[in-house]
């Protein structure tokens, strides 16, 4: 599986790519910290179900709040046939540390 850092996040973000940030965490932990960019909060319980909302032929990032559910979804998105997916190595509680302090980190 593919992995992204938060750093390369933070440049594709400011270069203006095209890519989707695909949230799996839950609704409260979205609203406790996030990145501020174009992004989709699909719960990975819910994932399966809401699956065909996505496109298989853009770039999805995913993340969650350490990387491990993330980690989790990327693999259901890869077994459903989407090639073009990267987990968010340490999630939002490292985006929180190295590039945006002002978030809280739970």
């Amino acid at each position: 599986m593919k992995e992204i850092t938060v750093e390369k996040l933070k440049e594709k973000i400011d270069q203006n790519e095209p890519f989707l940030l695909l949230d799996v965490r839950e609704p409260f932990e979205a609203h406790i910290s996030n990145i501020d960019t174009n992004s989709c909060l699909i719960p990975l319980d819910d994932l399966s179900d809401r699956i065909n909302e996505l496109d298989k032929e853009q770039e999805i990032i995913v993340l969650c709040r350490s990387g491990s559910r993330s980690s989790k979804a990327c693999e259901m998105l890869e077994e459903n046939g989407f090639s073009n997916v990267a987990n968010l190595k340490g999630g939002i509680n490292d985006w929180a540390a190295k590039i945006d302090l002002s978030l809280p980190q739970y």
